[in-house]
């Protein structure tokens, strides 16, 4: 295992505070206050809080101190379940199970100034936090007593379940409104958290401060934890603006929340992908028609913190836009904010509705299903880089295509190493009357950015420098990764669902170990190596596997920063084996 005062790379957590944290919760509390378990032998069972079922098929270990879903096959241990459950970083993970332990998180060593600091930014954030959800408690009330509220929601074709599933409210048609919801209504903290605007010089007696929300319905921007950290206020006339947001915080930053992902977290399990729209009556509609994954951007432009938001729930992301030249253009931003995330194991594609529509109209006119049906035919990244790198171009000309692959090429350069890189480079190709081999060479024998990616070069596993000693017993870096999991068997957990299934695809012997592997911590929880050795022995790639574990040289124990390095060379060993194959040339 990592030894005593390794430090993960994952927020720069001790590893020996990581399992003291695990030692002192227990799984079946932690998944317990979110899925229903009943005993079965010596195991829980209950459904899935992570695909939709009806007959239960996830089983929580307390003995092991493990779950496990036999249907989508979910699984980790305590901290893996809050990350993929709840939505959570890894140290933010770890911080909520501490507290449930009773235990401080540790912080890193820094002079007395800094540490004034962050407990005063700490202080600061809780501050605005209580000022928030007490707004977002009276706007809910208010809306009860507005009949011509409810009247607009209802015309829109929302029920009440809706609205409290969403916390929708509504803000009264008064200057003041929030007077009487806060002891102090010139508290600077209503101003800093976009509740209350100031008006006047700084120092003057009598500057004047009113709410900045007004005769609106009221949408409460919640974080991934469910705090309510912003609002969007809509008119209920023709009045402009038509919507009005809560201004950046040190809680809410535009660009990085995301409109209804908390309410939409289970859907986006159950449906297997996330459907980004423009506004936030978008996805309440959508939700009352059924279509409860969708989420909508704050008025801003899609960003690759929006993406990498979405991606701790998914692996598949469907963008809807207008068909105007301003849906255009923000699906283009959108194309930008996910190139650099396009790897071969995810999926992003881009909706584009008839002018005249928005997501929440078109569904009204013509059903969930024909949505449903649009959403099925979306345009493939692939597809969209092409159309996108075209536009304005005469492709029936010499010099049109050569303009296209002008515009394209800084898109294509963004793009992750792999297969889905590849197959663009010969998709190009194709729509500029090209060979794939002749775009290659053009575009610098496929490494258009000039510098060498780690998979061009032969493979030879030496991993972290620290690691340098075992060089000579690792030959590619697959063997890494099967040698640190092999003496750390739980830290199969943290991989990806994706990570692993790149690993138990892997050829030769090595795809059959991290399949018996997957199998036996799935049946038995981890073991130590001793343990894991006598079981290998019968099996027939016991061969390489013993050797490469038993004729390693003496290193320094392996930590979770070496697995990722090592998984991360592993995928880009396997990309560039399939590029080459896609550019027709042999590996």
């Amino acid at each position: 295992m990592a030894r005593l005062g390794a430090v993960s790379i994952r927020g720069q957590i001790p590893e020996s505070f990581i399992q003291d944290v695990l030692q002192r919760v227990d799984v079946a509390d932690i998944v317990g206050h979110h899925v229903t378990l009943r005993k079965a032998g010596i195991n829980l069972l209950g459904l899935c809080p992570f695909h939709g079922e009806k007959t239960p098929s996830f089983t929580v270990s307390p003995t092991k101190q493990f779950y496990h879903c036999f249907g989508c096959g979910a699984h980790g241990d305590a901290i893996r379940f809050l990350m993929e459950h709840n939505g959570l970083g890894f140290v933010d993970a770890v911080s909520e199970l501490a507290r449930t332990a009773g235990l401080k998180m540790p912080e890193a060593p820094a002079d007395p100034a800094e540490q004034a600091r962050a407990a005063q930014a700490r202080e600061r954030r809780a501050n605005l936090s209580e000022v928030l959800e007490r707004a977002a408690a009276h706007y809910q009330a208010r809306l009860k007593d507005s009949e011509r509220a409810i009247a607009y929601l209802k015309r829109r074709g929302l029920t009440g379940n809706i609205a409290r599933h969403f916390g929708l409210g509504y803000a009264p048609d008064g200057w003041r409104g929030l007077a009487s919801v806060y002891p102090r209504y010139d508290d600077p903290v209503l101003a800093e958290a976009g509740l209350v605007i100031v008006q006047g010089e700084d120092g003057e007696e009598q500057r004047k401060r009113y709410d900045r929300f007004r005769d609106r319905i009221m949408f409460p921007i919640r974080s991934v934890k469910g705090e309510t950290i912003g609002f969007g206020g809509r008119v209920l006339d023709s009045g402009e603006p038509k919507y009005l947001n809560s201004p950046e915080t040190p809680v809410f930053v535009k660009g990085r929340e995301l409109y209804g992902l908390f309410e939409a977290r289970s859907a986006i399990r159950e449906r297997g992908y996330a459907l980004v729209v423009e506004g936030y009556m978008d996805v309440v509609a959508l939700a009352q028609s059924g279509i409860g994954n969708a989420v909508a951007t704050l008025g801003t432009a899609c960003t690759a913190d929006h993406v990498q938001k979405l991606l701790r729930f998914t692996d598949r992301v469907v963008f809807s836009f207008d068909g105007d030249a301003a849906g255009r253009r923000a699906a283009g931003r959108a194309l930008e904010a996910v190139l650099p995330l396009a790897t071969d194991l995810r999926s992003f594609r881009f909706l584009f509705l008839p002018p005249e529509h928005d997501p929440d109209s078109y569904v009204r006119a013509h059903g969930t299903a024909a949505f449903e049906g649009m959403v099925d035919a979306a345009t493939p990244l692939s597809q969209q880089i092409v159309e996108h790198a075209a536009a304005d171009t005469d492709r029936s000309s010499a010099e049109g295509r050569a303009r296209m692959l002008a515009q394209a090429r800084p898109l294509w350069e963004q793009l992750p190493a792999g297969a889905l890189r590849g197959q663009i480079l010969a998709a190009l190709a194709q729509a500029a009357s090209l060979t794939p081999q002749d775009l290659a060479s053009l575009w610098g024998s496929g490494r258009a950015s000039g510098k060498p990616r780690a998979a061009s070069r032969p493979p030879t596993g030496a991993g972290p420098a620290r690691l340098a000693p075992a060089a000579a017993a690792v030959r590619q870096p697959a063997d890494h990764v099967a040698r640190i999991l092999l003496s750390n068997a739980a830290w199969w957990f943290d991989l990806s669902g994706a990570e692993q299934e790149m690993l138990v695809g892997l050829e030769s012997w090595h795809g059959a170990l991290f399949r018996w592997l997957e199998r036996d911590l799935t049946e038995n929880g981890p073991r130590e190596w001793p343990e894991l050795r006598e079981l290998l022995v019968a099996e027939p790639f016991a061969g390489p596997v013993l050797a490469l574990v038993d004729h390693a040289p003496v290193q320094v124990a392996p930590e979770r920063e070496d697995l990722r390095s090592a998984v991360t060379q592993t995928a880009r060993v396997i990309a560039q084996r399939e590029t080459l194959r896609v550019l027709g040339r042999s590996a």
